[in-house]
């Protein structure tokens, strides 16, 4: 069975980026209903934090050391995680911007699974290489600001970069990102940017 992952990176649920998320998929969910969804919410699930025994058994499989069944254990974690990525066939995104990029918890899951022997390997003639297949992801990324007209009250959007690199940089090119902003200030604004996101979320979800 095909699978779609979406990785959910807000904390609440009545979002702007839930929202997109949940057109996008109602969607999706009718023009494919023979895929999976494996959603996943990185406020609820457990993204282990990198130290201790996890951190420990990534030098030990840098340095070539044998796991200890500590370590061996907490790294099974990271390894399930990136594991998830790997079968999904399409993969969504949705997320808010904070602070002019992402939640610590997207970076979390990011830090815990671009590791190397996992999504990326070292070669000393061809440098840094990807081990994940491409795939279509789409990346819905809300901000106060309005950064597709370019209204965007001096902000930089640092997500859209960072996010991109560091897809690539495992192996996943073919990303798409809808952006939806303004989500603060005045209502007509927001409103229309949200109406035309939703618009673009569902017609791509056809087609996803």
């Amino acid at each position: 069975m095909p699978k779609l992952l979406h990785l959910a990176c807000s904390p609440r649920a009545d979002s702007e980026s839930a929202a997109g998320a949940r057109v996008f998929l109602d969607q999706f969910r009718n023009s494919r209903p023979e895929w999976e969804i494996d959603a996943m919410n990185l406020w609820r699930d457990h993204l282990p934090d990198f130290e201790g025994y996890v951190l420990e058994a990534k030098y030990a499989r840098i340095n070539g050391k044998p796991f200890t069944d500590s370590q061996r254990d907490a790294f099974a974690v990271v390894e399930r995680l990136a594991l998830r990525l790997s079968l999904a066939d399409r993969v969504l995104i949705s997320t808010p911007m904070w602070n002019f990029s992402i939640p610590y918890k997207l970076k979390q899951w990011l830090d815990v699974i671009v590791q190397p022997g996992l999504t990326f390997r070292f070669d000393p003639g061809q440098g840094y290489l990807p081990l994940l297949k491409d795939r279509p992801t789409i990346v819905i990324l809300a901000s106060g600001s309005d950064f597709v007209t370019g209204m965007n009250r001096g902000r930089i959007d640092m997500a859209t970069p960072y996010l991109r690199e560091v897809l690539r940089f495992i192996g996943i090119s073919n990303v798409r990102f809808v952006p939806i902003g303004p989500t603060t200030g005045s209502t007509e604004p927001i409103r229309a940017a949200r109406e035309a996101a939703h618009r673009l979320l569902a017609e791509m979800a056809t087609r996803f």
